[in-house]
């Protein structure tokens, strides 16, 4: 990222998208959102309203690619966005997992306001399985990992410790 006044450019967004065989546009959008700006895309630079670091550029990019590029099951970045029946989905062509891409770039605003905090209890839902074999369960930007929940169950997770935007739980 370079500083320029008012603005931070983002200069090699279009060799990031070729890395992640992903469209430009979509990584843009999903920047602008997880950073809460507006920006420009012009020819493989992003122009973002605001100063921001190399750090904020890569945690963006790194939520991108969680959501939209790492297979939830085996972990590897072999997939496809693909859309069946209205459904945005990302289909692994390495095991032939598939899962609906949670949150478009469009529509991340409003998963912000959701927060995780120590010692609250929430309900949510187990919609897949840690390395460790805990429950993985989404709410606003956070991770949860509830020991013991089962991929498909509803539980009450009580938040033991947060870290970053991941968060560690057991069922109450």
């Amino acid at each position: 990222g370079e500083t320029d006044g008012a603005f931070t450019r983002l200069t090699n967004l279009s060799d990031i998208a070729d890395t992640l065989d992903r469209d430009v546009e979509d990584i843009h959008r999903t920047i602008q959102a997880t950073l809460g700006t507006n920006g420009q895309l012009t020819e493989s630079r992003g122009r973002y309203n605001g100063s921001f670091t190399v750090a904020d550029f890569e945690s963006a990019i790194d939520e991108y690619v969680a959501e939209y590029v790492t297979c939830s099951e085996c972990g590897l970045p072999d997939t496809r966005l693909v859309t069946e029946d209205g459904v945005d989905m990302l289909r692994c062509e390495a095991c032939g997992a598939f899962r609906p891409v949670e949150k478009s770039p469009n529509t991340t605003q409003h998963h912000t306001q959701e927060t995780v905090e120590e010692g609250k209890t929430y309900e949510v839902e187990i919609t897949g399985t840690g390395r460790k074999g805990d429950g993985v369960a989404e709410r606003g930007n956070y991770t949860i990992f509830v020991s013991g929940a089962q991929e498909g169950e509803t539980v009450q997770a009580l938040i033991e410790r947060t870290s970053g935007t991941l968060a560690f739980a057991r069922p109450v």
